[in-house]
C-alpha cells in the first residue's frame, strides 16, 4: 500500500502504483483536513461572492449566479466542458493524471466533500480509468478540459476503460456497487482546475525517460567494448575535472557496466610507447559518438534530476484556484493552476532525450557504415554482399524516427495563444507539451531498439561472446532469447516491437 496523506508523495511511489501493482490508501488524518477544508467552505461561502460558487466562470465571473441554480452549474461547468478531441490518454497516463489529482485534493485546500477523493482512490485501485482525450487544455486554470472528462466520470457519466475495452461509467459503476459524486459546494471547479493531467504524464515521463537514458547508457558502453575502444574517455581522472554531477555520474556508470571486459583497450598498453609506424591503422581517438558519451548523456542526466524534483514538487502542490485555506479561514484567489513549471520541465525533457536519439542513430549509423569502423560489413549484413540486405531496412525507420523527434522538440512552453475572450491571455500549454514528450520517448525506444538489435549482429560477427563483460553478456543472452542471430531477410517489425518491450520492461541500471 502506498498511503496519501502526511507527507509528500515520491516518484517511486508513484512507480509502485502504476507498475507495481501497489494500490492506494487514505490516510485518516488528512482525510480529516479533507472534510475540515469542505465543512469551513460550506459555512463561510453563505453570503459571500466567491468566485465558481456563486459568479459564472472566467470572463464570465461578473454574472452572480441564484442560490437555487449554484448546484446546477458545477454540472453544467463539467459537462460544457467535456469537450476533448483526439485519442484518449493511455490507461497508464489517464491512472498517473488521477493519482496527481488525488495528491492535490488530499492537501485539503479545494473545500471538496470526502466523497471526490473516495470515489478517485477506488477508481485507481480498481483499474477504472475515464477517456480523457489528449487535446482540449491550454494549461492555464490547468488541463480543464481533460479534467473535465474525469469529473463527468466522478458524476457517472461519461465513458472509462475497463477491463480492456470503453465502457459507459454508468454501468461500470453499477456493476462494481461504485456511487458517482454528489455536487456539494464546488466539486465541479474543484476537479477541472488543476494541473493533474500535464503532472500525470509528466509523472509517466520521467520514469520512462530514466528507464531511457539507463538503456542509452548500456549500449554507448556496449559499442565502446565491441568496437574495442581505449577506455580513458571513461576514466574517472578526465572526468573528475569537468565539474558536473551528471557527466560523472554517466562515466562511472559505463565503468561499471564494462568491469570485467576483455574488449576494451587500455591507451597505455598500445599507444603509450615508442612506435615506428608514420601512418597508424588504428584511430588515435575514436569518434564523437562513442568518445563523448558522458558530455552528452551527462546533461540528459542533470536535466531528469531536475524535472523530477519539479514535477514531483507539482505533484504535492495544491494547483486550485480558489484556494480553500481552513486554518486560516479564508479563500484566497490566485493562479496556482499555471502550468508552466511543468511545461518548461517537458520542453527540457523532450529536448533532451531527442538530442539522446540523436546520439544513438549516431552510433546505429557507425556500426552498419564500413566506411567508418572498418571492422563490420556494411549493414551488419552476415549474409552474402549484394544478395543479402541485413540491417539496412531498420535503419531507414531509425533515421524517419529521429528526424520526427528533431521536428517534435519545438518547445511548447514559449506557444502561448491568448483564448477565454483573453482572460487567459498567456497560458503554458503544458498538457501538450506532456504528450508530445511522451511520443518523443515512444519514438526513442523504438530507435535504441533497432540500435540494440545491431548491436547484438555485431557480436555474433566478430563471435565475441566470451570477451564481454559480464554486464553486456547478460543482455546479450536476455535479448538473444527473444531476437535470435538472422542471416536470411525476412520481416523485422516483430522483432523490433519485442525488443521495444523488453526495453520498457526492464530498468537496465540505477543511478
Amino acid at each position: 500500500m502506498v498511503a496519501i496523506g502526511s507527507k509528500a508523495l515520491s516518484l517511486d511511489e508513484v512507480y509502485r502504483v502504476l507498475l507495481g501493482g501497489e494500490e492506494l490508501t487514505l490516510e485518516t488524518a488528512a482525510l480529516q483536513q479533507v472534510e475540515a477544508s469542505f465543512l469551513f467552505l460550506e459555512k463561510f461561502s453563505a453570503k459571500k461572492l466567491i468566485y465558481g460558487i456563486n459568479t459564472g466562470f472566467g470572463p464570465m465571473a461578473q454574472y452572480r449566479i441564484s442560490d437555487e441554480d449554484t448546484f446546477q452549474l458545477q454540472y453544467n461547468l463539467i459537462r460544457s466542458h467535456s469537450s476533448g478531441a483526439g485519442n484518449c490518454m493511455s490507461p497508464l497516463h489517464t491512472k498517473a493524471l488521477m493519482i496527481a489529482r488525488l495528491s492535490s485534493f488530499m492537501q485539503a485546500h479545494s473545500g471538496i466533500h470526502p466523497e471526490v477523493v473516495h470515489l478517485l482512490k477506488d477508481l485507481i485501485n480498481k483499474n477504472v480509468y475515464p477517456c480523457v482525450f489528449e487535446h482540449g487544455g491550454v494549461g492555464a486554470s490547468g488541463d480543464l478540459v481533460q479534467l473535465a472528462h474525469l469529473a463527468l466520470v466522478l458524476i457517472g457519466e461519461g465513458e472509462v476503460w475497463y477491463e480492456d475495452k470503453f465502457q459507459p461509467a454508468a454501468e461500470v459503476f453499477a456493476r462494481l456497487n461504485l456511487k458517482p459524486i454528489d455536487i456539494h459546494v464546488r466539486e465541479g471547479l474543484a476537479i477541472i482546475n488543476g494541473t493533474s493531467a500535464m503532472t500525470g504524464v509528466g509523472l509517466v515521463n520521467l520514469i520512462e525517460a530514466k528507464k531511457l537514458l539507463g538503456w542509452s547508457v548500456v549500449l554507448s558502453a556496449m559499442i565502446n567494448e565491441i568496437v574495442e575502444a581505449f577506455d580513458d574517455h571513461l576514466s574517472a581522472e578526465l572526468n573528475a575535472v569537468k565539474k558536473h554531477e551528471g557527466q560523472q555520474q554517466i562515466a562511472a556508470k559505463m565503468r561499471e557496466i564494462l568491469k570485467g571486459s576483455k574488449m576494451v583497450r587500455h591507451r597505455p598498453d598500445h599507444l603509450y610507447k615508442e612506435l615506428e609506424e608514420e601512418i597508424f591503422k588504428d584511430k588515435v581517438q575514436e569518434y564523437y559518438s562513442l568518445r563523448c558519451v558522458p558530455q552528452i548523456l551527462g546533461p540528459v542526466y542533470d536535466t531528469l534530476a531536475q524535472a523530477e524534483k519539479l514535477v514531483v514538487q507539482e505533484l504535492n502542490s495544491v494547483s486550485d484556484n480558489p484556494v480553500v485555506d481552513h486554518h486560516l479561514e479564508n479563500v484566497f484567489h490566485g493562479g496556482n493552476f499555471h502550468g508552466d513549471y511543468v511545461s518548461l520541465e517537458m520542453d527540457k525533457i523532450k529536448i533532451s532525450i531527442t538530442k539522446l536519439s540523436m546520439l544513438a542513430e549516431r552510433q546505429l549509423n557507425y556500426l552498419l557504415n564500413e566506411k567508418l569502423n572498418h571492422k563490420f560489413p556494411p549493414f551488419m549484413n552476415l549474409g552474402k554482399l549484394g544478395f543479402n540486405f541485413g540491417m539496412q531496412g531498420v535503419q531507414f525507420t531509425a533515421t524517419s524516427t529521429v528526424a520526427e523527434n528533431q521536428t517534435l522538440s519545438f518547445p511548447m512552453y514559449v506557444h502561448s495563444i491568448p483564448n477565454n475572450n483573453d482572460n487567459q491571455d498567456i497560458v503554458s500549454m503544458g498538457c501538450n507539451a506532456a504528450i508530445m514528450t511522451s511520443k518523443v520517448i515512444e519514438n526513442t525506444f523504438q530507435v535504441l531498439a533497432i540500435q540494440l538489435m545491431t548491436m547484438l549482429q555485431a557480436v555474433d560477427y566478430l563471435n565475441c561472446q566470451d570477451r564481454l563483460a559480464g554486464f553486456s553478456h547478460k543482455v546479450y543472452e536476455e535479448v538473444r532469447a527473444i531476437f535470435p542471430k538472422f542471416i536470411e531477410d525476412s520481416p523485422r517489425y516483430k522483432d523490433l516491437q519485442k525488443i521495444k518491450e523488453y526495453l520498457l520492461k526492464n530498468m537496465p541500471v540505477q543511478f
